[in-house]
């Protein structure tokens, strides 16, 4: 139980349905969704698309998705939402342009929107509503505006300047960051999404909207095309799991880099994390070593399903165990090589439980603030770039091509124990989410915590040679990282953000969110 005297949340408890993600408007559509008579898919769906219009700088229907959810009998599900690089892209005509990276504002970054066709198809497949009833309070807050809340203005104020020409017209309208408070709409989209209500997935990827995608992104060089936004299709996939303590983490498999949480945890079980303060050096620097090995095989190792080949060793016992040897308890060891993919911290989670106990774990993205900064010219929809998530280095797994998927750094979760999955979570926050699974499930489990604890104690993450440590530990715990060899620094934004629900035995929902966000958990 918390210490009622401190700044703090209390878990929300209800009996019927929770969500937690990162707008309260957004999970207020969710529970009216559920008490509607959807399901948690369909309630899912609903605060996923709308949190496109309350967290632009995050996430919207120019992005991907990724979706895990159990049936109500247990039975865990998975669906990847990710799009793909244009037919006729290719690694060597970027290298021969120059390039020893994907440019992450031009249109060589940007892939497919996945969203659409997933949350489409999950509608029809799952879903009890209707993609039509679903994408409502999406059409209507699109119309008549949001409130800026103050986390969204801070990003927003951070990542406008990477707009370009109609993406400073939507997001920008009167050439200033919104403030907190400021009310921002986009009429473009709401068009879009009433023609995705009538028309389904087609009404997004054939027809005025996909024409208007098409023609903006080759106007300014894209090699994108009709026929790549109309093969868009979602594929269902297997997730991968393995255990820590009692639990059992599962994870979408890749593109996704869900693995690269599992090793670290597999590496952490090594160690005896429960003897160590929580906020401990101790275990700052050994979590911080762990992600340092689990992150270098992600480099190595991950990409588009038909490109990945080592995934298996990546996760079997022996090469948890021969890494966690190579970790000095009392020395920082060089970070990874890193991939010359760009990786970022920008993403929405949600997760939704109805009362049948559908649980949906589901992560949705642009990746970058305001993603490529370029929005299509008649719509105003704003496009990711997924595809710096791809490396130019010739023969890597992840090298980009046309018609591949990117390795991604979405990743929703799922944890059961005993076989029953019993809690859907989520940490946004890219290149830092695998890291955060295994803090979220270390928390729960070495130190007992419940999902709100487990989620607002403070947070590092050794980046690309940087050992970020949040304000909440001490200057002794930064000082003796320092000590060991990290090179420490506090952060200027606080590290991702989280949300969780549990569904206890006796069938009560526990839901958590994350106070580095603007969001909450609602029940009923």
């Amino acid at each position: 139980m918390r210490d009622f005297h401190l700044p703090g949340r209390s878990a929300v408890l209800a009996s019927s349905g929770m969500c937690a993600t990162s707008h309260p408007l957004a999970a207020q559509t969710a529970i009216e969704t559920l008490k509607a008579g959807g399901n948690a898919m369909d309630a899912a769906i609903a605060g996923a698309v709308l949190l496109g219009i309350c967290e632009p700088q995050m996430t919207g229907i120019g992005g991907d998705c990724f979706v895990l959810w159990s049936d109500p009998d247990g039975t865990l599900r998975a669906l990847n939402g990710s799009g793909r690089a244009p037919a006729d892209q290719s690694a060597a005509a970027l290298r021969a342009a120059g390039h020893t990276t994907v440019p992450i504002h031009s249109p060589d970054a940007v892939t497919v929107p996945g969203a659409i066709d997933a949350f489409c198809t999950l509608s029809e497949r799952v879903g009890k509503l209707g993609i039509d009833r679903l994408l409502a309070p999406a059409i209507h807050y699109a119309e008549t505006g949001v409130p800026v809340a103050p986390r969204v203005a801070f990003d927003w104020a951070n990542d406008a300047g990477t707009l370009q020409a109609r993406a400073r017209d939507v997001y920008s309208a009167d050439g200033s960051v919104p403030k907190v408070g400021d009310i921002f709409a986009c009429p473009g989209q709401a068009e879009v999404l009433r023609r995705v209500a009538r028309d389904g997935r087609d009404g997004f990827y054939t027809g005025e909207v996909a024409e208007d995608m098409v023609k903006t992104l080759r106007g300014l060089g894209g090699a994108h095309t009709l026929d790549d936004f109309a093969d868009t299709a979602a594929t269902d996939t297997t997730p991968t799991q393995s255990d820590y303590n009692d639990l059992t983490l599962f994870e979408h498999p890749p593109n996704g880099h869900g693995a690269t949480a599992q090793l670290m945890l597999n590496i952490l079980k090594h160690f005896d994390i429960a003897s160590m303060a929580p906020w401990g050096a101790d275990r700052a620097h050994v979590e911080a070593e762990a992600a340092k090995l689990a992150y270098d095989a992600r480099n190595r190792f991950l990409a588009d399903a038909d490109y990945t080949t080592r995934l298996d060793h990546m996760l079997a016992p022996e090469t948890a165990a021969s890494l966690a040897a190579l970790i000095d308890p009392k020395q920082a060891m060089d970070d990874p090589t890193a991939l010359s993919e760009a990786v970022h911290k920008d993403t929405i989670y949600i997760t939704v439980v109805d009362k049948d106990r559908m649980a949906v774990s589901l992560i949705y993205s642009i990746y970058h603030g305001f993603g490529s900064g370029i929005a299509s010219d008649k719509f105003g929809i704003l496009f990711q770039n997924r595809g710096a998530g791809f490396t130019l280095e010739q023969g890597h797994p992840n090298e980009l091509a046309g018609g591949k998927r990117p390795m991604h750094t979405i990743i929703p979760a799922m944890l059961a124990r005993n076989g029953k999955p019993f809690m859907p979570f989520g940490v946004m926050g890219g290149a830092y989410q695998p890291n955060g699974h295994a803090r979220f499930v270390s928390n729960l489990t070495d130190f007992g915590l419940n999902p709100q604890s487990a989620i607002d104690g403070p947070r590092a993450f050794s980046d690309a040679g940087t050992m970020k440590v949040e304000r909440g530990y001490s200057d002794a715990v930064r000082a003796d990282l320092t000590e060991r060899g990290h090179d420490v620094t506090v952060p200027d934004t606080a590290i991702g953000g989280a949300q969780a629900i549990m569904i206890h035995d006796n069938g009560v929902l526990e839901g958590a969110s994350d106070p580095r966000k603007d969001g909450c958990a609602l029940g009923y």
